[in-house]
This record gives C-alpha cells, sequence and structure tokens, in this order.
C-alpha cells in the first residue's frame, strides 16, 4: 500500500531512532554500573588499607570487631595462606531494618597478618544501587525522552515538510493540468529547493520533446490522410467513367464495381483512423453545453433515406434533455456512429427505439443476431461475424471519444431481442 513521504519519513525515523535509543541504553547502562562498581570497589580497597593499619597499631580492634557494626565491617579468625591479602568483590542482598527488606551490598573480602602474625580475615561491605530499580528509572527516562523525540520530529517534519513540499506538490498539479498541444498548460512552479528546480527542467524537456513528437505526427497524419485521399477519389473517379461505358462485358462492370467498393472501404477506414488519431491527440479540445436531442433529431433526418429504405420505425420517447459538456463534433460522431451501428445491423422493417432523460440516452435496435460479446465489440478492427464490409471502427471511435470525458460512460444489454447502447452519466 502505498503511502505519503511524510508518513514514510516519520515512521522511518521513530523507528530508527527507537532501534538506536535501545542499543545506547543497554551500552550505556552496562557502561554506568561498571563505572559504579570500579568507584565503590576503589572506596572499599582504600578502607582496606584504613582497618589493616589501624589493627596493626591498636591491636584491640580485632577483638571489638567480630560481626558488623557501626562500621561495617567484621574481623575473624582465619587460616594462613599465600594469598590471604588477596581481593574478592561480591555483590549480596542483605536485610536492612529501615527498608525492612533485603538490599544489594558490595562486599569486599580479603584478609591480613595481625602485629603478632596470626591470620585474620576481613569482610568489609557498602551499599550500592539497587539495580533493578535502576534500570527501571533509566528505562522510563529513556521512554519520555524517545515520546520527546518522536513528538519534535513529527511538529518539526509537519511545519518544515509541509512547506518544503509544496512545490512538490504543486509541480504535480499543474502537470495533471498538462495537455498535449497546449504548451502553456503546465507552468514551472519557482522554488529555492534543488531537486524540485531539476524537476522542473525535466518536466520541461519532457514536455518540449513530446510537443515536437506531437507535432510531427498531427502533420503527418494529415498529410497522410489528404495524400491517400487525393488518389482513392481520383481512382473512384475514373472507375466511375469506365462503368457508364455501355460498351463494358458485364463481368468485367462487376469487377469493376467491386473495386469501387473497396476503395470506398478505404476511403471509410482512412476516415476513421484519421478521427481516432485526432481523438487520441486531444485536438477537439473546444467544448461547450451540448444538447443531444437536438443533435439526435439532427442525425435522423441525416439517415432518413436508408431509414425509409430499410422500412425501419423509429421510436423516440424524451423524458428529459440530456446536455454534457464536451466537444460538439466530438458529440456529432459519437450519435452518428451509434445511429449507424443500429441502422446497418436492423433487420429490414425493424425499429429503433431511442430513450432520452436527463442522465441517459439509450439507444436499442432489433435483432435477430443475438447478444454480443461486450468484452470485445469496442475494441478496435472487431467486426464479428455481421458485416464483412464494416471496418470494425465504428464502436471503437464511440468508446474513444467517451474515454475522454470522465463524466460519461457507455454500457451494452441484450434485452427481448434488442441491442441496447446506453450513454450515462456519471455522478
Amino acid at each position: 500500500m502505498a503511502v505519503s513521504i511524510k508518513y514514510y519519513t516519520n515512521r522511518t525515523l521513530a523507528i530508527t531512532i527507537l532501534v538506536i535509543m535501545a542499543i545506547w541504553a543497554l551500552l550505556f547502562y552496562a557502561f554506568l554500573m561498571d563505572e559504579v562498581y570500579d568507584n565503590v570497589d576503589d572506596g572499599l580497597k582504600n578502607q582496606k588499607l584504613e582497618i589493616i593499619r589501624e589493627a596493626y597499631n591498636n591491636p584491640e580492634i580485632i577483638e571489638t570487631s567480630k560481626e558488623y557494626g557501626i562500621n561495617q565491617f567484621k574481623i575473624y579468625p582465619t587460616q594462613p595462606s599465600e594469598d590471604i591479602d588477596k581481593n574478592h568483590f561480591s555483590r549480596e542482598l542483605m536485610y536492612m531494618p529501615y527498608d525492612d527488606e533485603d538490599e544489594p551490598y558490595r562486599i569486599l573480602k580479603t584478609g591480613f597478618y595481625s602485629k603478632d602474625r596470626k591470620a585474620y580475615a576481613l569482610e568489609i561491605r557498602t551499599s550500592t544501587v539497587e539495580e533493578d530499580d535502576y534500570l527501571i528509572n533509566l528505562a522510563i527516562s529513556l521512554a519520555v525522552l524517545y515520546a520527546i523525540i518522536v513528538i519534535s520530529i513529527l511538529v518539526i517534519n509537519y511545519f518544515v515538510m509541509h512547506k518544503g513540499w509544496k512545490p512538490f506538490h504543486k509541480i504535480l498539479e499543474n502537470l495533471s493540468n498538462y495537455r498535449f498541444g497546449h504548451t502553456k498548460s503546465f507552468e514551472p512552479v519557482p522554488t529555492e529547493v534543488k531537486e524540485f528546480q531539476e524537476l522542473n527542467n525535466q518536466i520541461n524537456q519532457m514536455i518540449s520533446t513530446n510537443e515536437a513528437v506531437f507535432q510531427d505526427q498531427k502533420l503527418f497524419l494529415e498529410n497522410a490522410s489528404h495524400e491517400l485521399q487525393t488518389p482513392l477519389a481520383i481512382t473512384i473517379g475514373k472507375l466511375d467513367l469506365l462503368l457508364q461505358d455501355g460498351n463494358l462485358p458485364e463481368e468485367q462492370t462487376i469487377k469493376i464495381a467491386e473495386a469501387k467498393q473497396s476503395l470506398h472501404r478505404m476511403v471509410g477506414l482512412n476516415k476513421s483512423l484519421l478521427m481516432l488519431s485526432r481523438i487520441e491527440n486531444n485536438q477537439y479540445t473546444s467544448s461547450s453545453d451540448v444538447k443531444f436531442n437536438t443533435v439526435i433529431l439532427q442525425k435522423l433526418e441525416e439517415f432518413e433515406e436508408i431509414i425509409e429504405f430499410k422500412d425501419i420505425q423509429i421510436n423516440m420517447l424524451q423524458k428529459g434533455h440530456f446536455i454534457a459538456n464536451m466537444n460538439i463534433d466530438l458529440a456529432r460522431v459519437l450519435i452518428s456512429n451509434l445511429l449507424r451501428n443500429a441502422i446497418k445491423y436492423n433487420v429490414q422493417a425493424g425499429h429503433i427505439d431511442i430513450t432520452i432523460d436527463d442522465n441517459e440516452i439509450d439507444i436499442a435496435n432489433s435483432s435477430n443476431d443475438g447478444a454480443l460479446n461486450p468484452d470485445f465489440i469496442f475494441k478496435r478492427f472487431h467486426k464479428g461475424t455481421q458485416d464483412s464490409q464494416s471496418n470494425g471502427l465504428g464502436l471503437s471511435i464511440v468508446k474513444t471519444i467517451l474515454e475522454k470525458y470522465p463524466n460519461l460512460t457507455i454500457t451494452y444489454d441484450f434485452i427481448d431481442n434488442l441491442q441496447h447502447f446506453t450513454i450515462k452519466k456519471i455522478k
């Protein structure tokens, strides 16, 4: 799942700081405890020297210090040994009446020889820190510190990053408004951030390249269409002259007529492909509120002869006025292709039902061919089995036109032997 860079940065920083502080806390705790015990041990060793010196000068202290007292040490007889004066440190829990619980003590165990060469053991104790309590306090302090750091980062990021990324969001907004053929539709955003300046430059270079390619393609298509239309028109004209010659055998006349029909198909295909290219290249940029009721009536008048020839009955029900903001020429092509499709694939003496309201236009024609495959009917050059003479681009042009207008869509249904093509407004 995609996340914003602000959320991604905050999450990464929070996790990274948590890991760093956890490692640092362990190292700090180990170092601090080592330093504490080192200082305590130094103090015990210093006490050891002072007690041994006092016992040598005042042997009576040996007899009066056989148990821990206010001096926190005790002396008792032991066996002579070579390392009797070696220092042994340990940590033990001892009962403290004040707290009524066991508390940690650091104990030094060693030995010495008295003035009369007798061996004695010496134990010195001193209270030290409670590691558990210390660890808990350290953890609480670090948790508070971590919370303060994270909150500070979030606050700083909210204000700093919001301001810092503002040019980027403006660049995205301007880029989304860019349209081919309109170089001024994208405006670079002034910014002091080096990376965003580079982004502006790269986008400008990309647009310049695309505009150059677009203009070349547009010119090529127009020239190619013109160059194709002229020889096709000349060829069709010459074939018409041949057909007017009454001396041609019937077989040759039929072949010339078939050739002329193929040329007309080429002319239609050339016009359809040029139309698709112009639509995809956004050459129909102007727009206005189009009253589709009027457009449909105009197109029905244009197709009146072919409608009468096929003896098709037109049933038009206007429940409302379908008005959409789009290019008027594309609106005419859209309705023209749908009506042509309804007439062309209708049955002899069939009917076309047109229903119009404020939100949709439904064009349904009678048919004996059954349901069409909705996955293919809007694809280019898909002709099915209805008409081998079709170029398969009529409904594809309809789909391409509507894709340019996100608030409009088209659906297909087959109900009661009627092919329904419905244009709907998306709310």
